[in-house]
Parts: C-alpha cells; structure tokens; sequence
C-alpha cells in the first residue's frame, strides 16, 4: 500500500528563508506545499509565505537629512519607522526622524579659509548663508577680504629697488608698509632706507684676490661706477705692473737650458727685469760661470 510521506520545506537545502530569519512548515505532509511561513528574526510581525520575508528598511537610503547632515537608522527593521537620526556634520547637534538644524561657520572649514597669518571671521553662521567670512591679516588689520585670503604680504625688494651689489631688506612686508626697505653694500656696513645706497667698489678687494699671491693691488678710483683700473704690482720687481690684471712676475731664465748638458743652471733672480744673472756650473764640481755655459 502507498507510504505515509512528510515534506518539511524548511529542511530543504539551500535554506528557503535564508539567513536571520526563522521558516516553520504548518503542514508537513508529501502533498502540502508552499505552506512555509518565514519570519524576521529582528521583528516577529514581519511574516512571509512560501519565500524569505523583507527584515531590514534603512531609512537613510532615501536621503532624509539631506546634504551637511550623516544619518543613521539604528533599527533597519520594516517595522521601526521614524527613529533615523540627523547628525550636523562634524557637530553634536542630532535630530530623531527629520533633518536638523545646522549653523555654517565657515571658517570651522579644513583646510582654514584665510589660510596662516590671518583672522577669519564669520559674522553669519546659518546655514544659508555662505561666503560671508571675512579674512584679515594679523600684520595689518586694516587689511580685509570676504569669502577668500587677503593679501598680507609685499616685499618691496622682490623688485631689485636696491640694484646689483647692494642688499635688500624690508622689514615690514604689509602692503601698507612701503618706502621701509633698505640697501645695504653688500660686505660694508653702509645702508640707506627707502633708496639705493651710494657704494665704494675696491676692486682689490673681490675674493679671490684680483692680482694673486706675491703682487700688490691698488685701487685709485673705488667708486662704485669706476672699475677696471685696479693695478697689480709684482713684489720682487715693483717696476712691473698691469692694469685690470695680475702682472707676469716670474721670468726663469733656466727654463731655455741656456746652459746646455752635463751643467747646472741657477737663476738667483727670476724677476723679468734681472737678466743675464743665471750660473751654470759643471755637474759636480766648483767650475762656474755666470751669464752662460
């Protein structure tokens, strides 16, 4: 005779309600189905049959609090309706079930509107009205600029007022500030304020030394605008000298091997101007003769 079947759709594999939900089979018998009931385990009264029910409803998908605001649902139930939370961004004021109100300080803004070295202030905090902040500088108040930075700074010596040779500093760079810079020449301590500085020019003092070890220099004109005429003088032979660069001080009179081989030259004097004093002298002995082999 036929068998006494049951069908207990619950145990079916994969699960028919899935995951966070219970399925119960009112009627297991072989011939009864899609009587299985599932139900939410967050919230009994939602019930479905034969297929999983629908357990959560965030209510922040639909964008409830609109922009500047976080939500949040702590019970996505279908169920729990009205209790999403409106947050001020960056704010402890929180509203249940409807947006809040926000102030809109803008100056609270990262990165800071103004910038360093300046104030920000916003006289009007709500939030509709925006770019009203006003930015001034802390070197000069008097010195202001809505919804942006002011400018707070202008170093007159970005245009070279001073000239080449000449250092330039302004100690107040406000915009209101001007005519403070001075000029300095450069390695003196002579400065002027407000104007380029009238500057001496030793030229026998440029590092290096113009005329080089063993010469004199002299300068007889250092005004700034006078160059060129500085002197060098040879200190073996001071009756040797060149304009606008080292003099040739040095004339070895050996170095032509007047003296020939197998003898020895000596010059005594290498100035330019001491000539015919040179010795030769036979290699290893005392024969010497000066001015030739």
């Amino acid at each position: 005779g036929p068998a006494t079947c049951t069908s207990d759709e619950c145990a079916a594999t994969p699960a028919p309600c899935g995951t966070g939900q219970t399925c119960n089979d009112p009627n297991t018998a072989a011939n009864s189905l899609h009587d299985f009931t599932c139900t939410c385990d967050s919230d009994m009264s939602v019930v479905k049959t034969d297929g999983p029910a629908t357990c959560t409803k965030d209510e922040c998908t639909t964008n409830p609090c609109g922009t500047g605001q976080d939500c949040n649902d702590p019970d996505t139930s279908p169920g729990s309706t009205g209790d999403y939370t409106c947050t001020c961004t960056g704010t402890s004021i929180v509203v249940t079930g409807g947006p809040a109100t926000c102030s809109s300080d803008e100056c609270q803004a990262t990165p800071a509107p103004c910038g360093t070295g300046q104030t920000c202030n916003d006289p009007n905090t709500a939030a509709n009205v925006l770019h009203d902040f006003t930015c001034t500088c802390d070197n000069d108040n008097s010195i202001m600029k809505t919804d942006g930075p002011a400018t707070c700074t202008k170093d007159e010596c970005t245009t070279n007022p001073c000239g080449t040779g000449q250092d330039c500093n302004d100690p107040n760079p406000s915009p209101s500030a001007t005519g403070d810079y001075t000029c300095t020449c450069t390695g003196t301590t002579i400065v002027v304020t407000g104007g380029p500085a009238t500057c001496s020019s030793d030229e026998c003092q440029a590092t290096p030394a113009p005329c080089g070890t063993g010469q004199t220099c002299n300068d007889p004109n250092t005004a700034a605008n006078v160059l060129h005429d500085f002197t060098c003088t040879c200190d073996n032979d001071n009756s040797i000298m060149k304009t606008d660069g080292p003099a040739t001080c040095t004339k070895d009179e050996c170095t032509t091997n007047p003296c020939g081989t197998g003898q020895d030259c000596n010059d005594p004097n290498t100035s330019p101007s001491s000539t015919g004093d040179y010795t030769c002298t036979c290699t290893g002995t005392t024969i010497v003769v000066t001015g030739g082999p």
